[in-house]
C-alpha cells in the first residue's frame, strides 16, 4: 500500500513539474496582460494625462457614445456576414479538395495553391483589392465588357461591401483547411455503403458527410471569428475609414495616447471573442472528435 502511495506521489510530482513551464508561460503572457488591460481600463484619463485613480468614466463614455456602440454592432454584423460567406465559399472548396478528389497528391497540391496568397504580405493582399474593386477597376471593366452593366458600380470600393469581400478572400483559407482535413478522414466505405442502400447524395451529405466534418467547421469558424473580430487593417484600407470596427477604435485611441479607452475597447473585444469561442466549443467536443 505504501509503495502504491509513493508511486502516485512521484507521478503527481512529475505531472506538476511538466505542467509548470506551460502554466508559468500562460500566466506571464496571457493572464497577466489581460488583467493589466482590465486594470488600465479603470484609470482616470484626461486630455493630456492618465493616472491610476480608479474611475468608471471611460466605461460610461464607451456605452454612452453612439460612435463606440455603433462600432461594436458593426463589428458583430460584419463578423456574422464574413463567417457566413467564408463558410459558403470554403465548404464546397473543402468538399472538392478533401473528399471528391481521390488522389492525395492532387489534393495536397490544391491545398498548397490555396495557401499561395500567404506567401506575400497581408497588407499587399488587402491593397490589391483597390484596383480590382475601383470605379475603373478590373471588376467593373470585365462586367462592362460582358455587357452585364452599362455604368461602373461605385459601391464596390470604400464601402462595407468592399470590406466584406476583402475579408472573405483573405480568411476563406482558414475555413477550407480544417474542413478539408476532417473530410479527408472520412472512410469512403461508409459513403459507398450508404449508396448501396439507396441513399442519394443529399441524404448522404446531411446524414454522414456534414456531421463528420462538423469539427472542422467549428475549428475553421473559430479561426475566422478570432481574426475578423480583431480586424482593423482591412476595414481601414478598403472602406476609406468609413467603416469603424473595434480594432480601428483601439488603434485610434492608442495613437491618441488614450490608454484607458483603448483598454475598455480591448476588454470588450476580448469578452466578445471569448463568448464566441465558448459558443462554438459547445457545438462540438473537439477533444473527443479530434
Amino acid at each position: 500500500m505504501s509503495d502504491t502511495l509513493t508511486i502516485e506521489k512521484r507521478q503527481n510530482a512529475t505531472t506538476r513539474l511538466l505542467l509548470a513551464p506551460g502554466i508559468i508561460w500562460m500566466c506571464l503572457f496571457l493572464v497577466a496582460p489581460i488583467l493589466m488591460i482590465v486594470y488600465v481600463s479603470f484609470w482616470t484619463q484626461t486630455t493630456f494625462t492618465i493616472s491610476p485613480e480608479p474611475t468608471l468614466a471611460s466605461w460610461k463614455q464607451f456605452f454612452g457614445s453612439a460612435t463606440y456602440t455603433g462600432s461594436l454592432w458593426t463589428t458583430i454584423r460584419i463578423w456574422l456576414i464574413v463567417l457566413t460567406t467564408t463558410f459558403l465559399v470554403g465548404y464546397p472548396t473543402a468538399l472538392f479538395v478533401g473528399l471528391l478528389i481521390k488522389s492525395k497528391t492532387l489534393s495536397t497540391i490544391l491545398l498548397v495553391i490555396c495557401v499561395i496568397p500567404f506567401w506575400t504580405s497581408f497588407l499587399i493582399r488587402v491593397l490589391a483589392w483597390r484596383p480590382m474593386l475601383g470605379k475603373e477597376g478590373a471588376v467593373n471593366i470585365v462586367l462592362m465588357k460582358l455587357g452585364i452593366i452599362r455604368e461602373p458600380i461605385e459601391v464596390l470600393l470604400f464601402t462595407e461591401l468592399s470590406v466584406i469581400i476583402g475579408m472573405t478572400q483573405i480568411y476563406c483559407v482558414f475555413m477550407v483547411g480544417p474542413i478539408a482535413f476532417m473530410l479527408a478522414r472520412i472512410d469512403r466505405n461508409i459513403i459507398e455503403a450508404a449508396r448501396d442502400l439507396g441513399a442519394g447524395f443529399g441524404r448522404i451529405f446531411w446524414k454522414i458527410i456534414f456531421p463528420l466534418s462538423l469539427p472542422g467547421v467549428v475549428v475553421g469558424s473559430i479561426f475566422v471569428s478570432v481574426m475578423v473580430l480583431g480586424e482593423f487593417a482591412t476595414s481601414g484600407a478598403l472602406s476609406g475609414r468609413k467603416v469603424n470596427l473595434l480594432g480601428n477604435i483601439i488603434v485610434t485611441q492608442v495613437g491618441s495616447l488614450k490608454w484607458a479607452m483603448a483598454s475598455v475597447v480591448g476588454v470588450i473585444l476580448t469578452v466578445v471573442i471569448g463568448i464566441v469561442i465558448a459558443g462554438f466549443l459547445r457545438i462540438v467536443d473537439l477533444k473527443r472528435e479530434l
